[in-house]
């Protein structure tokens, strides 16, 4: 009986651990997703720096025309913007290099419960076919022990049977020793 206690047991384990992964896997899809929608905005992001340094690069041009005559405080006003830019751009890059090992990482691990699942479904498959022919076994020796206590009973019926056939020929035996010695004493 323990022992199907616990392999039931077990079987409820497999089962919410296989939920429980089902709900990690859930959430890491989640965090899957916006981690893409995240990646999605910055490379949306890195395009409008692009393209304000494209805009930037005519700029410099103009501003390198205007420094020839004379305007080279705007020159360096420019230069110092493209270096921010620049820095900007870096710093965007990093991020997005970071958000990109983030979403590998998400989808490794999301591959992991995958595979986990898979095996827990598996456990769980193979701990029901255990169950199933444990109830088998259960049924057969539940029959085994229902044949047994009939033929107890059978046997106890006749035991009482042969003791009270036993107690009523020892009554008889008294009786006739009683009526056989009273009988000697008139004789």
């Amino acid at each position: 009986h323990a022992e199907i206690d616990q392999t039931l047991l077990s079987a409820k384990n497999s089962e919410e651990k296989a939920k429980k992964a089902m709900v990690d896997a859930s959430r890491l899809a989640d965090e899957l997703r916006a981690e893409q929608d995240h990646c999605n905005s910055q490379a949306k992001a890195k395009k409008a720096l692009e393209s304000q340094m494209v805009e930037l690069d005519t700029k410099i041009a103009d501003a390198e025309e205007n420094a020839i005559r004379g305007g080279r405080a705007v020159l360096a006003k420019m230069e110092s913007r493209i270096r921010e830019l620049e820095l900007e751009l870096g710093s965007v890059q990093a991020r997005t290099s970071e958000n990109q090992k983030g979403f590998m990482r998400s989808e490794r691990k999301s591959k992991e419960l995958a595979f986990q699942l898979d095996e827990d479904k598996k456990n769980q498959q193979r701990m029901t076919e255990l169950a199933s022919a444990l109830q088998g076994k259960i049924k057969t020796y539940k029959k085994q022990i229902e044949e047994a206590e009939e033929i107890a009973a059978l046997n106890l019926a006749k035991f009482r049977k042969a003791q009270q056939e036993l107690e009523e020929n020892e009554e008889r035996a008294r009786l006739a020793e009683t009526q056989l010695s009273t009988n000697t004493t008139y004789f």
